[in-house]
């Protein structure tokens, strides 16, 4: 099914319905037509009009089902839906860059660059003809003429598509899908089951340790679809001592659309072995208490595979009598959230195959018991290491290579597109599999799932970004009381709850720091992508319908003139991410909204940026390589959400305050002055969450970020940071001088790259009372006279400890000073004699990270660890005879490394 087409439509139906697409935080459809800037007026019925027929556009695709679902084509209605929205939404859009080309030509504004910009009159498909730019454009009322009509034609169109809707019984198209009644578990061709010796022993342990655990307790297993679930369960489900333990084995395949009583039944015929026939007249709860009374003082053992919510065990459980026999019931589920409803204690998290099991399992699928000719086995690894350790991957190319000559040449032509054959070769037994997953995410998460194949193979992903990323494309529903950021990240952790986003590095204080999607999965998003017109890959996908493209990506070495072919005629591009480190032409779209165009090193060009950037009037998220300064256009930009620059000179930004609605602004690799408004009053920033890499001119600029969350200073300080309740992460690059912080504080970063800095008892003191303080680093911090002596109810919630360059001799503290600590890292604090043997007694801490620390510090280490066996050490050295001595120190859990360089 065309998920993609349904969601856009039905996104950009509720921004439309929501007016969240102008900026708007509010659901009160009259801020639209006040707001100052950009200058929108609309009819007061036809936004009425709009607003009713979104509304119960929205409602209708929330439940409607296609008719061609399961098919590669794409259902007309959903396009006809989605292209409604989209019309509407460039519409007003147009409308909203002709005023402001308007004022800028009228010189209502200064236009210091981007004046030179001329856009192209955008024809938008049948629609938007009436949108060409008037011949006497200098009479504002002509605009607003051509936006009457065009959203008059647009109304028109969603009106009789809303008719056609209204003709579909929602019910009648809630098609139940039956419950599987196969006992087998799984087709044969996946019950290969290699690597997974110890879940095996420790599932069948738990399945039989009944003499002390005689409760009844349910097992879930659970991970990524196709990583060998059902072949686990399967195996454990058809073992002899198994079927001789227990009196009743009984399988059942819940899925996502599950009918209780279709359930119930197969259970109950599977136990006493009376056919469903002789049975079908019993409702769903005459079943369910006959297959009670039936496991009634027997010991059972009840797979319930592919269960997708914990509402199919709540209408159930109560079926299943707790005998006090050691009775199971083993449930797979790819939502990792169900092991904590059903019982975590029991829970079992499969992981991906290590190499050598990869290539086991690889081997038996290709060549049975036979072994692998040696001119083939170099390219056979190759091919296996493609598979990413997913068992599933490995089966479906296994089968592949199986069936084709196993010669180098055509071995060689597979390994080349390893990853596609995957996902190509046996479409309803894999990529089903795999789509599934995809199938059954709610609406909201579709496009943010799919959004994920923008990004290079294995490029790792940070969650700040793709938080700033998905709230500028709009994927984001607003929820009362959160902000857009704060439901962005309840939806990445619902995607890792669902086994669709993997975690690849937690922050220091437990967070989500990095993701990534396992290549399987990310070839799935490209092809969901190009198949529904969600965005487009340059030299990847197919350049039919280009111009109607709304999302284009350029990856990582995508050569020159494909990235050129990319970009003609791109009049609706709304989204342009570039990976490249190519310097790329902007596309002809005047409708672009998010830019991201950071590669390695130099993807966006210094020569065109600032002429180019600021004809996107509409723009919400910049992320530029060079910027010399902020001109005044910047007013013009009268969305804009987030603003990035990687590499800057110096320069002061006093159009900054032009950007009221600015929410998170990031500079690196140089520094933004930040003066004074010109006027001298003081300017709210209401929305702004994120201010990094700015030089603070004066120190009373407190008071303009009521709500600022991150703060990242080079130079300057506040005059009353203390006051700043809303921030959370602060970071001070200069020389510190006052010694109060906020107590919403969670990281705390202090200390000047370049010069030393004294931390006097105070401040140290105020630090370690700060209540939710989880991250500490101090740089070339010279602690009074080389003693730090910590305290009785100190550090309450801190995690992470990082001391860099730090003048300190002495370190005096004990265990219930800092309770939580987990990771200390200490790199170059070279007079510092020793770790305090107390910070080995902390139960919460788990590692400790030395970088050309003194001898005794790192021999402090090792008597630590050789006292706290699961607690890491990893030393780095300098390469020295004194050092390479201490490689002796090497055990399990110390890590001992030489710095040769």
């Amino acid at each position: 099914m065309y998920d993609g087409v349904k969601q856009n439509g039905l996104n950009y139906l509720q921004c439309l319905s929501k007016l969240e697409n102008f900026g708007c935080n509010t659901t009160e459809k009259d801020d639209i037509k006040h707001r100052p800037s950009p200058p929108i007026s609309i009819d007061e019925q036809q936004a009425e009009s709009l607003t009713q027929t979104v509304t119960s556009l929205q409602e209708f695709l929330e439940t409607y089902n296609s008719p061609v679902a399961n098919t590669s084509e794409a259902d007309p209605l959903e396009i006809r839906i989605a292209e409604a929205a989209y019309a509407a939404q460039d519409v007003i859009e147009s409308h909203i860059v002709d005023m402001i080309k308007l004022r800028r030509s009228s010189g209502e504004t200064s236009t210091s660059a981007g004046s030179s910009s001329q856009s192209k009159p955008l024809m938008l498909s049948n629609y938007f003809g009436c949108l060409m730019k008037p011949k006497n454009h200098a009479r504002k009322i002509s605009y607003a003429d051509n936006l009457y009509r065009c959203l008059k034609k647009v109304i028109e169109d969603m009106d009789l598509v809303k008719k056609e809707a209204m003709k579909i019984s929602v019910s009648e198209a809630q098609l139940q899908r039956s419950v599987s009644t196969s006992t087998s578990g799984g087709s044969s061709r996946s019950s290969i089951m290699v690597g997974f010796d110890d879940v095996l022993l420790e599932i069948m342990l738990k399945l039989t340790n009944g003499q002390d655990d005689r409760q009844l307790r349910v097992i879930p297993v659970v991970g990524l679809g196709g990583i060998g679930k059902t072949t686990l369960a399967k195996h454990v489900y058809a073992h002899p001592y198994i079927k001789e333990r227990f009196d009743v084995c009984a399988w059942v395949t819940v899925s996502q659309n599950f009918d209780i009583r279709e359930i119930l039944f197969e259970l109950l015929s599977q136990a006493n072995k009376k056919s469903k026939e002789e049975m079908s007249e019993m409702s769903e709860n005459e079943v369910g208490l006959a297959l009670h009374k039936y496991l009634f003082n027997r010991r059972f053992i009840i797979v319930m595979d592919d269960m997708w919510s914990i509402d199919a065990w709540d209408k159930m459980q109560n079926f299943f009598p707790d005998n006090w026999n050691g009775s199971r019931i083993v449930v797979t589920t790819r939502q990792s959230q169900l092991s904590s409803q059903l019982n975590s204690n029991y829970c079992l998290r499969l992981k991906l195959l290590d190499e050598v099991s990869s290539w086991d399992l690889f081997s038996i699928s290709v060549f049975g018991e036979e072994s692998c000719p040696v001119e083939l086995e170099e390219i056979g690894k190759k091919i296996v290491e493609n598979c990413r350790g997913l068992p599933l991957a490995i089966v479906v190319v296994g089968g592949v290579l199986k069936k084709v000559e196993h010669t180098k040449e055509c071995w060689e032509s597979i390994r080349k597109n390893s990853s596609s054959v995957v996902n190509s070769a046996d479409d309803d037994f894999c990529l089903k599999i795999l789509k599934l997953s995809y199938s059954y995410l709610p609406m909201y998460l579709k496009p943010c799932f799919l959004y994920m194949g923008v990004f290079d193979e294995d490029h790792t992903v940070h969650v700040s970004t793709l938080v700033k990323l998905w709230v500028s494309e709009g994927f984001l529903r607003p929820q009362s009381g959160k902000s857009l950021e704060t439901s962005a990240k309840g939806y990445l952790y619902e995607l890792v709850d669902r086994n669709l986003i993997l975690v690849h590095e937690l922050g220091c204080t437990g967070n989500i720091k990095y993701c990534k999607v396992h290549d399987l999965l990310r070839d799935l998003c490209c092809r969901e992508a190009e198949k529904e017109g969600f965005y487009y890959v340059t030299g990847k996908h197919k350049s039919q319908a280009l111009n109607r493209q709304r999302c284009v990506v350029i990856l990582g070495g995508t050569l020159m003139d494909r990235v050129r072919d990319g970009l003609q005629s791109l009049q609706l591009a709304h989204t342009l991410s570039c990976h490249s480190d190519e310097v790329v032409l902007m596309p002809e779209s005047r409708l672009l909204r998010t830019l991201k165009a950071l590669g390695t090193n130099r993807c966006a060009s210094r020569d065109y940026l600032l002429h180019a950037l600021f004809q996107f009037v509409n723009a919400r998220y910049l992320a530029v390589g060079w910027m010399y300064y902020i001109p005044s256009a910047v007013t013009f930009l009268w969305n804009l959400h987030t603003l990035i620059i990687l590499h800057s000179t110096s320069f002061v930004a006093s159009s900054f305050w032009m950007m009221p609605q600015l929410r998170h602004f990031e500079s690196y690799k140089g520094a933004m002055g930040l003066p004074r408004p010109r006027n001298g009053n003081v300017v709210i920033m209401h929305e702004l969450q994120t201010l990094k890499g700015v030089k603070l001119r004066d120190s009373d600029l407190d008071l303009s970020f009521p709500n600022i969350k991150k703060l990242a200073i080079t130079s300057g300080e506040f005059q009353n940071l203390e006051s700043m309740n809303t921030l959370e992460s602060y970071t001070n690059w200069c020389q510190v001088k006052g010694n109060t912080f906020p107590h919403s504080l969670k990281k705390l970063s202090l200390g000047s790259h370049h010069s030393n800095w004294d931390v006097n008892e105070e401040m140290l003191k105020n630090i370690g009372a700060l209540p939710l303080l989880q991250k500490l680093k101090l740089e070339r911090a010279g602690f009074q006279n080389g003693v730090w002596e910590t305290s009785e109810e100190q550090f309450p919630s801190l995690k992470f400890l990082e001391l860099k360059w730090c003048h300190l001799v002495s370190w005096i503290t004990d265990s219930s000073h800092i309770p939580c600590l987990e990771k200390l890292r200490l790199y170059a604090t070279k007079e510092l004699e020793e770790i305090p043997c107390e910070i080995g007694e902390i139960p919460t801490m788990q590692s400790i990270h030395l970088e050309y620390c003194r001898e005794s510090v790192v021999e402090s280490a090792k008597t630590i660890a050789e006292e706290q066996d699961e607690l890491q050490v990893r030393v780095v050295l300098f390469n020295n005879s004194s050092n390479q001595a201490l490689r002796r120190l090497a055990s399990p859990n110390f890590q001992v490394e030489i710095d040769y360089f």
